[in-house]
């Protein structure tokens, strides 16, 4: 009768891990996603990149600079044994698109922080992915 109990409970476990990495898999997809789509944009450079660019105080030739370096830190974060050093490069750059936007005086919430949004959300899909992060970070024993 104990064993039958331990092995639901371990069962119910397993498959909570399974919809959770799921989960996560899928949020990190569409982040990752949503960044190609930049990457693509930044790389091939039509007009409403160019005038976006230049909107921001950057010269349109730096859409170039800021593709390759999204692209690199997209590749390094879709291989999960780099993930997190992705993750890093990538907060590092959305920081930077806050930055950018806060200097401009876009609006707070729907623009300035939507590089904070997705940063979060790219976050919390790679917990999903790998919750011994939570251990790193001392959220969790």
């Amino acid at each position: 009768m104990a064993t039958d109990i331990t092995t639901r409970n371990s069962s119910e476990t397993t498959s909570s891990r399974n919809l959770r990495r799921i989960v996560g898999i899928v949020i990190s997809v569409l982040v990752g996603a949503f960044l190609a789509f930049d990457v693509i944009g930044k790389l091939t450079r039509p007009q409403a990149v160019i005038d976006g660019t230049e909107k921001l105080g950057f010269d349109s030739d730096q859409a170039i600079v800021m593709g390759v370096v999204l692209l690199v830190c997209l590749v390094v974060y879709a291989i999960p044994r780099t993930a997190v050093l992705g993750a890093l490069g990538i907060t590092a750059y959305l920081g930077g698109a806050v930055t950018a936007n806060m200097r401009i005086e876009e609006p707070l919430f729907s623009t300035v922080l939507f590089a904070v949004y997705l940063g979060v959300l790219m976050w919390i899909g790679l917990v999903l992915r790998r919750p011994e992060l939570l251990k790193v970070a001392g959220l969790r024993r």
